[in-house]
């Protein structure tokens, strides 16, 4: 035991404002695990929402765990020392249940580890009757669960407002009923949006395919996702205040989900409907924010489409405090925002037309056209801002070497346009490959060919190179890889996973897919059939199979299809009678 770690969490505590405490032994223990660093965690708005959640019931104590730095790792494999947690720097196994946030594929390497370190069955198989309970929940957890199926006892489906205080009080009664942890299990995957894998067994034929998913001991046949329907109901702010974070900022949640149709964003599909708090929670919230004096970070899928931006930039900048935003849209954006995020400090604008034809955007229905561009430039430069970011994909879906070209001829007359308007400013390109996920139409689509994708890339790279002031960053392919296997892989793909648990981690990935019989391929290149089961084929998010493949055609028509709208009942989401919030 390496007493010093110990130390150091505890000053990394008294650094906070905002945690709680209860005496040991009161409430039920729930260990909240964030499986990346602190830094990064404290970031992320799920964290808190879920913290504050758990510790407002009266039969709960919910405590922190991160990843630690790559030092301090060394540090606890040197010494043996366990994974402690932020509050009482208590073992993670201690814990009766330890529940992880999962947001991120290259995120799964973690786990592992942290599981282990925190002297916890990694396998859940391995858990016995005095083991936790171990759950996921998050965005990869809800979309697709099945690569780490055989590490969890239960994955949440959906948004942790709508299911976790049934799961807790389904819980608690177990434990005084005294069931089995076969029975516990059997009881929480009756609450809606609890997915246990065990009561779960897929089925392959010679070729590798799945044939079926067959359940087992009563289980529901599938799983809904569950949402909040009235967000009002649930304020979603910075609950722990520390400025040891990523942004530093004071985080406002001021919508959910997206009625865009972006066909490659699980995100859209998953968490519709989209739904807006109002505007008078969200002032109380800035008004609560006031004692931090901290920067505004505003939160949603596009905080431009939030309809009373113009107004809330007014409420946080009249209150004297700086804002930023997560993102916004180039084709909804207001010279109110862009002014209130230049006096807020702001110095690059990014926008995100993910493609630079306009045939490629059509594919992917982004409704982002280069008008929007030079209009949102137009506001950038009239309010100060002098230089400017792009978000591209590469390696989409019936993507032609035009539109590759089409990437380096809208940027180089998008920095033409800002020398005309006098700014000497940067334009940086973000480019990332393209990763097909599941639930949206392109959960079809083979990946593009890794060989293909680097060549792309390194011609952007060499054709904007010699231009001054523009900037190509590039995502790691060999990640972007990694990320395609897991983001449609099924439970094999798991024990590939734990095969690399203290022998390289990510690195050792793509042998590990070998060793185990799997073809990496398999899971990037290939066309799937337009009947084909997939791994999370017993989750419903509410939608048909049907409804995405229609999309899919659509994208290959280059037909658009048009954002959400009151009455409508497209997609299954949103029943007759319920309210369409656009």
């Amino acid at each position: 035991m390496d007493w010093e770690l110990k130390r150091e969490l505890q000053e990394q505590l008294r650094e906070e404002k905002g945690y709680v405490i209860y005496p040991r032994g009161t409430r039920t223990q729930f260990a909240l695990v964030y499986p990346n660093s602190y830094f990064v965690g404290m970031s992320n708005l799920g964290m808190h929402i879920i913290y504050e959640l758990l510790n407002k019931r009266d039969d709960t104590a919910c405590e922190r765990f991160f990843m630690p730095e790559r030092q301090q790792q060394a540090r606890y494999e040197r010494t043996n020392t366990p994974l402690m947690s932020m509050e009482t720097q208590t073992v993670l196994g201690e814990f009766p249940l330890i529940g992880f946030a999962v947001s991120f594929e290259m995120d799964y390497f973690n786990i592992l580890t942290m599981l282990k370190q925190g002297r916890v069955k990694v396998l859940a198989a391995e858990r016995g009757e005095r083991d936790p309970i171990v759950i996921a929940g998050g965005p990869c957890a809800t979309f697709n669960p099945e690569p780490l199926a055989p590490f969890f006892d239960a994955f949440v489906i959906g948004e942790g407002e709508a299911i976790l205080p049934a799961f807790m009080d389904t819980y608690h009664k177990a434990v005084r009923e005294g069931l089995t942890r076969r029975e516990l299990l059997k009881h929480i995957a009756g609450v809606p949006g609890i997915y246990v894998p065990s009561l779960y067994e897929p089925h392959y034929d010679e070729s590798g395919n799945l044939t079926s998913i067959e359940t087992l001991d009563g289980a529901p046949g599938r799983v809904s996702r569950q949402w909040v329907h009235d967000l009002d109901a649930f304020p979603a702010h910075t609950v722990i205040v520390t400025d040891n974070t990523e942004f530093n900022f004071y985080l406002i949640e001021t919508a959910r989900g997206c009625g865009r149709h972006c066909r490659f964003c699980m995100a859209g599909y998953c968490f519709r409907r989209p739904r807006n708090r109002s505007l008078k929670v969200l002032e109380q919230e800035v008004r609560d924010a006031l004692p931090y004096r901290k920067k505004i970070g505003l939160m949603g899928a596009a905080i431009s489409d939030y309809p009373e931006i113009n107004a809330l930039c007014r409420d946080i900048l009249g209150e004297e405090l700086e804002m930023s935003v997560a993102s916004f849209r180039a084709d909804s954006v207001t010279k109110d925002l862009v002014d209130s995020l230049a006096r807020s400090g702001l110095r690059t604008l990014t926008m995100a037309p993910e493609a630079g034809s306009s045939r490629m955007r059509a594919v992917i229905n982004k409704g982002i056209e280069e008008p929007h561009l030079f209009h949102s430039m137009d506001l950038g430069l009239a309010a100060g801002i002098k230089n400017f970011r792009l978000y591209i994909m590469v390696g989409l879906p019936f993507e032609r070497q035009e539109d590759i070209e089409g990437i380096v001829d809208l940027a180089n007359r998008l920095k033409d346009y800002m020398e005309e308007k006098g700014s000497r400013g940067t334009l940086t390109l973000s480019v990332n490959p393209f990763i097909p996920k599941p639930f949206t139409p392109f959960q079809w689509i083979p990946m593009g060919q890794k060989k293909d994708v680097e060549k792309k890339l390194q011609y952007l790279q060499k054709s904007l190179r010699r231009r001054p002031k523009i900037i190509v960053n590039v995502e790691s392919p060999k990640e972007a890889y990694i990320q395609g296997v897991l983001s449609r892989g099924d439970r094999r793909t798991g024990a590939a996973l734990y095969r690399t648990l203290g022998n390289g981690g990510s690195r050792a990935f793509k042998r590990a897919l070998k060793e185990e019989g799997l073809d990496p391929a398999f899971y990037l290149y290939r066309d799937r059939a337009h009947d084909e089961i997939f791994p999370w084929e017993c989750l419903d998010m509410g939608f048909t199979k049907d409804y995405l493949y229609r999309e899919l055609e659509r994208s290959e028509q280059l037909k658009p299809t048009v954002p959400c709208f009151d009455g409508c009942l497209r997609c299954g989401v949103c029943k007759p009678g319920e309210e369409q919030e656009s």
